[in-house]
């Protein structure tokens, strides 16, 4: 009786670890995500030890300025995973740290990076210069997709390393500094993949669709919530297949390529989110 009780005790212990919360649930390594996302640039990531897990036993709480942060951990450190915005100048920012115990900062030296430029034509001058009618709906559009951005909830991502969303060839890389018609607009936020109108579009990873619209800019749009946030926003597309709650899987389709918006031709534009700065989604995918 005393080793069927044993068993029933370490089958009920097994069941606990599997759907307990893992703050570690991410499927990549953190030495091998560390090794290919850790680019302290601006529009990059850092990847950085906070402090030893002997440390503290509760996952810290990482803020960036008003923003949490991905928080990892492995045998021997938690890990911070800081998106860093593409306005960030060169020099030193800093992450608050707190446990129940104590209260810590981390530096971060941000290197200087020069992104290239890119010269767009379009006819349609409205995409331009919007009428001033079009500005309120372009402002309201724009708030929401901010808050979107700014999601923060407690899941862990289901992997960091992520498949490229579509098949197609990269048109634009990330960073661009924009020009339309000659004049000068926000930098390149995403990388664009040229492909045909109907092209299937996957999810990189596991999460909860945020957001749904037909945006002035961005056409035919959705946000994905992979979690801790990490955010993916797939715009210009010519079809959704979900709905604000629905869960998606990795590889699962949420739309199609499409030419919806201010664009030029069918193509994707996908950026990815960490703690409400758009970074490029390059380092994130598989090599």
């Amino acid at each position: 009786m005393e080793s069927i009780r044993a068993i029933l005790l370490l089958t009920v212990f097994l069941i606990a670890l599997v759907i307990a919360p893992n703050v570690m649930a991410v499927s990549d390594p953190v030495s091998e995500l560390r090794a290919q996302l850790h680019r302290p640039v601006p529009g990059g990531v850092a990847v950085v030890p906070i402090m030893p897990v002997n440390a503290s036993q509760t996952p810290p709480v990482v803020t960036l300025g008003a923003n949490r942060l991905l928080v990892l951990k492995d045998a021997q450190s938690w890990w911070a995973v800081a998106g860093i915005a593409l306005d960030t100048e060169p020099g030193t920012i800093t992450l608050d740290v707190r446990t129940p115990d104590e209260r810590r900062s981390v530096a971060i030296e941000i290197q200087p990076y020069d992104y290239k430029s890119q010269r767009i034509t379009l006819k349609n001058r409205a995409m331009v210069s919007p009428p001033p009618e079009t500005l309120k709906r372009i402002k309201s559009e724009i708030s929401e997709q901010l808050e979107a951005y700014d999601t923060f909830s407690e899941a862990m991502p289901s992997n960091l390393i992520f498949d490229a969303p579509v098949s197609g060839r990269l048109s634009s890389p990330f960073g661009l500094k924009r020009y339309f018609n000659g004049e000068p607009r926000n930098p390149h936020s995403g990388l664009d993949f040229a492909a045909p109108t109907g092209t299937p579009v996957k999810a990189p990873a596991d999460g909860q669709v945020l957001f749904i619209g037909d945006l002035y800019f961005n056409g035919l749009t959705i946000f994905v919530d992979h979690g801790q946030g990490v955010i993916s926003m797939f715009c210009h597309l010519s079809e959704i297949n979900h709905l604000p709650g629905d869960v998606v899987r990795r590889g699962d389709v949420v739309g199609a390529v499409g030419n919806t918006g201010r664009s030029t031709g069918p193509h994707l534009h996908w950026n990815v989110s960490l703690n409400g700065a758009r970074v490029d989604p390059a380092l994130f995918l598989r090599r």
